[in-house]
């Protein structure tokens, strides 16, 4: 028994003793995406996405209400100033409109009959057989006659009118951007049917967050590039365009704000062309910065700090950093970088001081 304990101490023994003996596992060495940090003006490259509009656009509706019988308008559509957009069923207007009329007959039928009467009294005047009261009350007759008719008449022009109202016709030349209302819909007065982008000026609409817009002004100048060249004059390094509009309140959904930007008046653009806008630093924002990616951060203690990659040894370290502020995706540093060095973009958090890395090389597509 004592011999069989002594053969297992002595075989654990020797098993410790060869694990001992092995090297420890060397850390892997890892690939890191580094970037190399410059100065840059903080906010110079901010660009926007928008979309190409008319800078009228017109949301037409019937002055009237009624059923909507016809509507060849469709959206693309290319219209000239007079064509027709829709039709209301105008029956009910049309009888509105003989109605008017005829109380238009009535009311000349009256007047008429009221100088008649007067002229016969005025010639019984002369005869001496009525009284210059009666001429008196005659006139007043008459007066109201004509008053009447007048009133009859302004009321047959308003029946006319509205029986008109029932077609919607284009003011202008443009196309037909948005279709709100279908065959067989009662709509009322003043709702939108067809809404047309009219001929002539363009804009590129763009949305601005809040801490943005108050670096962008009336009379602002931006350098706007289009996603497709669809031959349109423009060189593929843009053209210049100008604020013309900013909202003085944000979107309740988006809280961000619209802003309208005229582009030059011989530019051929599609609507609905995709644009981006970059608007150039000014004032105290134009001051050089070096900027890094909020990947490239982490939390050290109180304060923030980058991996700085030291290409003659090939391994990181910390070094802290002092952020000014956010710009986009990005941010901007006070103090801790100069420019050149070479920083950490993606992985911050799987590293360790003094570990060897090597630079991520992306694989080449085909």
């Amino acid at each position: 028994m004592k011999t069989r304990h002594f053969v297992l101490i002595m075989t654990s023994s020797l098993a410790m003793a060869a694990c001992s003996d092995r090297p420890p596992l060397q850390e892997p060495i890892r690939s890191v995406k580094l970037m190399t940090v410059q100065a840059d003006a903080l906010g110079a490259h901010a660009e926007y996405a928008g979309e190409v509009r008319a800078q009228l656009e017109s949301r037409l509706g019937f002055r009237v209400g009624g059923k909507l019988v016809e509507r060849p308008a469709e959206v693309g559509q290319r219209v000239e100033a007079g064509q027709l957009l829709a039709r209301l069923d105008a029956r009910d207007l049309a009888l509105g409109s003989q109605a008017a009329q005829a109380q238009v007959a009535a009311a000349r039928t009256q007047r008429d009959l009221a100088a008649a009467d007067l002229k016969r009294f005025a010639d019984l005047q002369k005869q001496g057989f009525v009284s210059g009261a009666e001429i008196e009350r005659r006139e007043a007759t008459l007066q109201a006659a004509e008053a009447t008719l007048q009133q009859a008449q302004a009321q047959g022009a308003v029946q006319g009118n509205q029986a008109a109202y029932a077609r919607l016709q284009a003011d202008a030349a443009g196309v037909v951007v948005a279709v709100d209302a279908e065959v067989g819909q009662v709509v009322g007065a003043g709702t939108p049917v067809v809404r047309l982008a009219q001929d002539g000026p363009r804009d590129v609409v763009i949305a601005v967050p809040e801490d943005r817009v108050a670096l962008i002004g009336n009379g602002l100048e931006a350098r706007v590039r289009f996603w497709a060249d669809a031959g349109n004059g423009a060189s593929p390094e843009g053209v210049t365009a100008t604020v013309r509009e900013v909202a003085a309140s944000a979107d309740p959904v988006t809280r961000t704000f619209q802003v309208k930007l005229a582009l030059p008046g011989d530019l051929d653009v599609p609507l609905g062309a995709t644009a981006y806008v970059r608007f150039a630093a000014k004032g105290p924002a134009a001051a050089p910065v070096i900027k890094v990616p909020t990947t490239a951060l982490l939390k050290e203690g109180d304060g923030t700090a980058v991996w700085v990659f030291d290409a003659t040894t090939s391994t990181v370290n910390t070094r802290t950093v002092q952020v000014l502020t956010a710009d986009g995706n990005d941010v901007a540093i006070a103090a801790g970088l100069q420019p050149g060095d070479e920083v950490v973009s993606a992985g911050v958090h799987v590293l360790s001081p003094g570990q060897k890395v090597t630079r991520f090389a992306a694989a080449a597509t085909q």
